[in-house]
């Protein structure tokens, strides 16, 4: 098996639904990160083996390969080609391990690898009609959640929106509310820190968006709210369920943005004298019910400690997906990780 390292990793701001990255595609956006990366390359492009794209929607801008759209728009050559790939949530995430299976396995050396959503320009999708001038049409919102389930899929068990699974998971793993705002708190104060102690300098690149009559460049995350507080975060009502305890504030929020990251192999690195920023040495996936898809990563956390003999004491830094406090927490527990070495930069909430 090869030694396989991350090399370079950029991304844009975050931008909330609606906000300053709004006028931009999602494949304009990828194109975006590749393209800067283009311009100070050490090697020529055309040895980079693959891109592999990570996306969710895939429903209406971002439809039909976008990472292949995307690479094209940014320069790179005809000859290196492009693959989306679809794991929900977890999508760029799961290209970054594709990348690493494959030329841990020898059958790459260079991947470029990327994620990329817009969910506000995610579109209304209409059915066709079952019969000439049919009236049974479905129309669905992509930005979230479920559209046309199979009537199967709903006779097996209830179609939950993500947040009734977070509510799923506060209640089964006994998630409080107030330790859900404390949490979600902390991810505000830790993003802003990060923001203003330069930690985010090197890694984001700011995007110019130009309009018909005005011109502005997105520079910083939208999300993260320096004037919250745990008063304010108290004060709001249960979104997904009346006696729930999953609010706005203590969710995740729907964004628009687009990452990379360049992941090579040993002999790569040295042929083409790389600096290395990150060593990857195993992945690992596992499935739960729908119904409590917040608790993936701990099974997922456990197949992959399990296979390479390790625990989760062994980690000095962890990375949490934080679609809810109220999953993030339950994982957090039952993993036994400490959350002052979590999401040191704060997450999605």
């Amino acid at each position: 098996m090869k030694s396989v390292y991350i090399v370079h990793v950029k991304r844009t701001p975050i931008g909330r639904l609606g906000g300053g990255l709004a006028p931009v595609r999602p494949d304009d956006l990828m194109a975006l990160v590749f393209a800067d990366h283009l311009k100070n390359l050490s090697y020529d492009a055309k040895e980079i083996d693959d891109v592999i794209v990570g996306c969710a929607n895939q429903a209406g801008e971002d439809n039909r390969n976008v990472g292949r759209m995307a690479a094209v728009l940014a320069g790179i050559p005809y000859e290196v080609p492009a693959v989306t790939l679809n794991r929900l949530c977890g999508s760029s995430l799961d290209a970054v391990a594709d990348a690493y299976a494959r030329i841990a396995s020898g059958m790459a050396d260079c991947i470029w690898v990327g994620g990329v959503e817009s969910m506000t320009r995610g579109p209304y999708v209409l059915s066709k009609a079952q019969a000439p001038f049919g009236r049974d049409q479905q129309m669905y919102d992509t930005t979230f959640g479920w559209r046309f389930p199979n009537p199967k899929m709903e006779s097996m068990f209830p179609l939950f929106s993500m947040g009734e699974t977070a509510e799923e998971v506060a209640r089964d793993y006994k998630v409080s509310r107030e330790d859900q705002d404390s949490f979600a708190l902390a991810s505000h104060q830790k993003a802003i820190s990060a923001w203003e102690n330069g930690s985010f300098k090197e890694e984001v690149l700011p995007v110019k968006v130009q309009l018909k009559k005005k011109e502005y460049t997105v520079e910083q995350d939208e999300n993260p709210r320096a004037d919250t507080s745990l008063d304010a975060l108290t004060k709001l009502r249960p979104v997904f369920r009346k006696d729930g305890s999953v609010t706005a504030g203590n969710a995740s929020s729907m964004n628009d943005g687009a990452a990379m990251a360049v992941v090579v192999s040993e002999e790569f690195l040295k042929r083409h004298n790389l600096t290395p920023i990150a060593r990857i040495t195993g992945a690992g996936v596992r499935g739960v019910h729908p119904n409590v898809m917040g608790i993936g990563p701990i099974e997922a956390v456990n197949t992959l400690c399990k296979r390479f003999n390790k625990k989760t004491s062994d980690f000095d830094v962890v990375e949490l997906n934080e679609a809810f406090a109220a999953q993030a927490l339950a994982c957090l527990r039952e993993l036994e990780i400490d959350p002052a070495i979590t999401n040191n930069n704060g997450g999605a909430i």
